[in-house]
Order: structure tokens, then C-alpha cells, then sequence
């Protein structure tokens, strides 16, 4: 092999091994309290939603290798702090369904890149339907939350 070709193809390959050393954190702490939701709901998104959204994250083997890990605990840590269905009791309802509803209706959630490695979050047009109800049942909630917050 030539020296040339040798660098060219040794160099990326040698980056690519030392990036495995760099540590990333895959923890799923406790749950607090889960989401409160109807039956067809729930199995919805812990489908397409809980492995960013949730303390319950499914870590499969491919988020052990970098840069891929780096990609995922990164995505995960992000999108807990949008938004933890482990953590209910922290969330208000009302703010929840505001956002569900616009990703939805954007088509943000469930990003694409996701969708390609778990086909099986790929949202319906019924998945959809059932989430977008179960948004505007929570958003409604909002007048309760500005209640609470005026009172105060």
C-alpha cells in the first residue's frame, strides 16, 4: 500500500478507535411517577416517544460505539429535559399537550434519523389522531394551571 493511501485510509480508522475511549453517560435514573395517559396512548409512546422521553431508555448496542453513543446520549439528555414522561408529577399537563400538539402538527417528533434505526416509531396517521386527542385533553388543562399560578 502506498504511504499516501495508507494515511488516508489509517488516519480516519485510528480517530475512530481512539474516539471509543472518550466515556459517555447511558444512565436511566428512577422512574418518579409515569405518565398518566389512556391505554392506546401509552403503548404509543413508549413505542416512539419513551426512548428519549422517559427515564426507560432501551440503550442498544449501537449507542456503545462513538460517534453514534455521542449522538444518542446527547439526543436522550435533550430530550428528557423537553420533556420526562418518568417525571409526570414535574410536568404540567397543559404546557405537555401545548408541545404535543405542535410537534405533531409540525411532523417534528419522531425526527427522522430515529425513525430510520426503529422503524416501529414511525407514527400512523390513527397514532396521530390518538396522540393529537390526548394533546388537546391536557391542553385544555391550562386554565386550572393559570389558577394555581395567580393564586399564589
Amino acid at each position: 500500500m502506498k504511504p499516501r493511501l495508507r494515511w488516508i485510509v489509517g488516519a480516519p480508522l485510528a480517530v475512530l478507535l481512539l474516539a471509543q475511549l472518550v466515556p459517555v453517560r447511558r444512565e436511566n435514573p428512577p422512574v418518579v411517577h409515569d405518565a398518566e395517559a389512556p391505554p392506546e396512548v401509552k403503548a404509543i409512546l413508549r413505542r416512539a416517544c419513551y426512548d428519549c422521553h422517559s427515564n426507560e431508555t432501551v440503550w442498544g448496542p449501537h449507542t456503545s460505539v462513538a460517534p453514534i453513543s455521542w449522538l444518542a446520549a446527547h439526543d436522550v439528555s435533550e430530550g428528557r429535559e423537553e420533556l420526562n414522561f418518568s417525571r409526570w408529577g414535574q410536568e404540567r399537563p397543559g404546557r405537555v399537550g401545548r408541545k404535543l400538539r405542535h410537534v405533531l402538527a409540525d411532523g417534528e417528533m419522531p425526527p427522522w434519523i430515529y425513525v430510520v434505526g426503529h422503524p416501529s416509531a414511525r407514527l400512523s396517521a390513527a397514532d396521530q389522531a390518538a396522540l393529537s386527542a390526548w394533546a388537546d385533553t391536557l391542553a385544555a388543562q391550562r386554565g386550572g394551571e393559570e389558577r394555581g399560578r395567580r393564586g399564589r
